[in-house]
């Protein structure tokens, strides 16, 4: 669905700390990702990294990372229904600027992550399974 929360990212400064914690209390499936950064998944449901969400399973995934500056933050990714490059034109124009220019997540698509006039952090996603 576009333009809807997909995915959240807990930064952390401890993330072995705080994936135990979420694993324990919550019992989420947190693994180590395949790709370049160190970035951990969190299944928040029941289904399996790769299926479908079940629709009866409300909710979104994440993935928990190191804070590039240790403070503590939880950044939503909103998934939009064109282009990156276009909802970050929208952000601009609407106040908010663009503070990580667009990247790829391999395999996955383009991120970007903006602020809000308030100073709100969150990502815009949007999907391409060429993206490198």
């Amino acid at each position: 669905m576009p333009n809807r929360v997909m995915h959240f990212e807990i930064n952390s400064p401890d993330p072995a700390q705080t994936n135990a914690f979420f694993e324990s209390v919550f019992n989420w499936k947190i693994n180590k990702w395949d790709g370049p950064e160190d970035y951990w998944l969190a299944m928040t449901g029941k289904t399996e990294p790769g299926e479908p969400c079940d629709p009866n399973d409300p909710g979104i995934d994440g993935g928990i990372m190191q804070s590039c500056d240790n403070q503590p933050r939880t950044v939503n990714s909103i998934t939009v229904d064109t282009t990156v490059d276009e909802y970050a034109e929208k952000v601009i124009a609407a106040g908010g600027q663009v503070v990580v220019p667009k990247m790829a997540v391999p395999g996955i698509g383009w991120l970007a992550y903006c602020l809000d006039p308030a100073g709100v952090l969150f990502g815009i996603f949007q999907t391409d399974m060429s993206a490198k």
